[in-house]
């Protein structure tokens, strides 16, 4: 099948903070080159959806007069609060001097990612980068010499069966001099270009959480702008899982509330939006929810291994930015100012890359070079211990460790911390556990799967081939029903996966219309069987403000 083809000197994949950076920083540089971002999303920031605590200083150096030019940054941090949550009525409020160094926000911002990636989209566009939403890039493109050549968009108009409808229109083939790939956690083009060129190789294996959000509109005199609370504790502590959880004060008696799962827990009964659920009854989060107005629900993935997970970014033929590599910085619990720091990284890689050899299609190993002299190597590096310290010794005594790194030695002790376990390896069989009986949900503070998912507006073509694909049919029964009791039932925050029981016995169902993209089953499933791929383009959430 023939496809159409056009030419960059760089294209983007990915709308998200650190694509646009990247194609921002490059205009800056050279007015002149040529630069496409590619975005599956209907339009930029649909897809996106983050906390989300902003520090600006990645932002400060991109575009120093963002002020004036209207970045939605409305919000500074009032105040911050930390608890450890013991049940749904019992917590104990930390001090601030009990609160890790890195936790602490002065001077940030509570804003919404997806209002700034459509300010940023702005700006991008005004300085000349094309942007193509609603386009997934679903294939990587080699040339001969095994050197990236750029991606396809996936082809339009397929049924269910593969085969093409009236409708059919084929993707486009997008060359690059260089292709940057910032596709988010567990980008699908980024997991097979890591295991193509063995970019993991020497680093620890990554690791993951499940982050689900919803915003709330609350009463006007429950509202305090500006105020941040974090926790950490009750529910997950229940059931021997890690995580923490948020309420950020927004504008408007808006909150954002949510509970960030950590994907290496055990129990395979283990709902992490049940968990959620349960969390907004504890008492310190209940006082600001009670009648006030859920307004839209969301879920994501969070790469937070930090930099003992990093792979090699660099292959012939591009980079991998932002958390498609996994820059976040887990102790700051932040990684917006960290995608958009290493996606400007890239782009000075690339420029430099270009003016040298304007063919392109060199491993810019110079970008490890660049990295290890910024201010991200060095603040990823301070923070190396923060998540490992969490995993080896839990939430308690792995605080404390933490506390006594950053507050007392700044984050600058002289061994590293490493936790070499992946999250799926972690899942034990059923038979070691109990069921958890979770409680229906009332209406008021819980919800369903289902109404959670109509509030995040999500839709796909109904007739297309299924994204979420099983690469062997038969370990959906044979193991993970029979050994697992079915964990993608709960793991999953959209209600995708459904067991079925027939005469014939147990079916697995995957209604992928519900799917919020949020990559946990590509993650969490215990023998690697599910493959997360995108589907038509413009599928998916459609985030307003997330």
């Amino acid at each position: 099948m023939e496809r159409e083809a056009m030419e960059y000197d760089v294209v983007i994949v990915g709308a998200g903070p650190a694509g646009l950076s990247a194609a921002i920083r490059l205009k800056q540089l050279n007015s002149e080159l040529s630069v496409m971002v590619l975005e599956k999303g209907s339009e930029v920031g649909a897809h996106i959806l983050s906390g989300a605590l902003f520090e600006s200083r990645a932002l400060d150096e991109l575009l120093p007069d963002w002020q004036a030019l209207g970045a939605p940054l409305q919000t500074p941090v009032s105040e911050d609060q930390v608890y450890l949550y013991r049940s749904a009525t019992a917590a104990v409020k930390l001090p601030a001097f009990a609160v890790p160094a890195p936790m602490h926000n002065t001077g940030n911002y509570i804003i919404s990612l997806g209002s700034l990636c459509r300010w940023l989209g702005e700006q991008a566009e005004a300085l000349g980068v094309e942007i193509f939403p609603g386009f997934a890039a679903a294939e990587l493109l080699y040339h001969d010499d095994a050197s990236v050549k750029g991606v396809a968009t996936g082809d339009l108009g397929r049924d269910k069966h593969g085969e093409p409808k009236d409708n059919f229109q084929p993707g486009l083939e997008l060359h690059a001099k260089y292709t940057l790939f910032a596709e988010g956690a567990r980008g699908q083009l980024g997991k097979e270009l890591i295991a193509r060129f063995d970019l993991a190789a020497g680093a620890t294996a990554q690791h993951y959480g499940l982050g689900i959000k919803e915003l709330w509109e609350i009463e006007a005199a429950k509202h305090q702008a500006g105020l941040v609370v974090h926790g950490a504790g009750w529910p997950l502590s229940e059931h021997g899982a890690t995580g923490g959880s948020f309420l950020y004060h927004l504008a408007d008696n808006q909150v954002a509330v949510g509970l960030i799962a950590d994907l290496n827990y055990a129990n395979p009964y283990l709902s992490p939006f049940e968990e959620f659920q349960r969390f907004k009854s504890q008492a310190q989060i209940k006082k600001y929810l009670e009648g006030g107005k859920r307004l839209c629900y969301g879920a994501r993935a969070i790469t937070k291994g930090g930099l003992n997970s990093l792979p090699k970014q660099s292959f012939p033929g591009g980079l991998l930015i932002g958390c498609d590599a996994g820059t976040l910085n887990f102790a700051k619990i932040k990684g917006i100012h960290t995608a958009m720091k290493s996606a400007m990284l890239a782009a000075e890689t690339v420029h430099t890359a270009l003016q040298a050899d304007p063919e392109g299609r060199s491993d810019l190993v110079a970008y490890e070079q660049n990295f290890k002299a910024s201010w991200l190597y060095a603040e990823l590096h301070q923070a190396r211990n923060f998540g490992p310290a969490l995993h080896k010794f839990g939430t308690f005594a792995g605080g404390a460790f933490n506390w006594i790194e950053h507050n007392l030695f700044g984050g600058r002790m002289f061994f590293t911390l490493k936790d070499e376990s992946s999250d799926h390896e972690q899942l034990q069989p059923a038979a070691s556990h109990q069921p958890i009986q979770y409680a229906r949900p009332d209406g008021v503070l819980s919800f369903d799967r289902l109404s959670s998912v109509f509030i995040s507006n999500t839709a796909h073509e109904e007739e297309q081939p299924v994204h979420l694909q099983l690469l062997d049919s038969s370990k959906a029964i044979s193991v993970n029903f029979n050994e697992y009791a079915s964990p993608e039932q709960r793991y999953c925050p959209a209600g995708v996966y459904e067991i079925v029981e027939e005469a014939a016995g147990p079916r697995l169902q995957i209604n992928a219309s519900n799917c919020v993209h949020c990559k946990t089953c590509d993650i969490k499933d215990p023998t690697q069987n599910i493959r997360w791929v995108a589907p038509e383009g413009g599928g998916g959430p459609n985030y307003p403000n997330m």
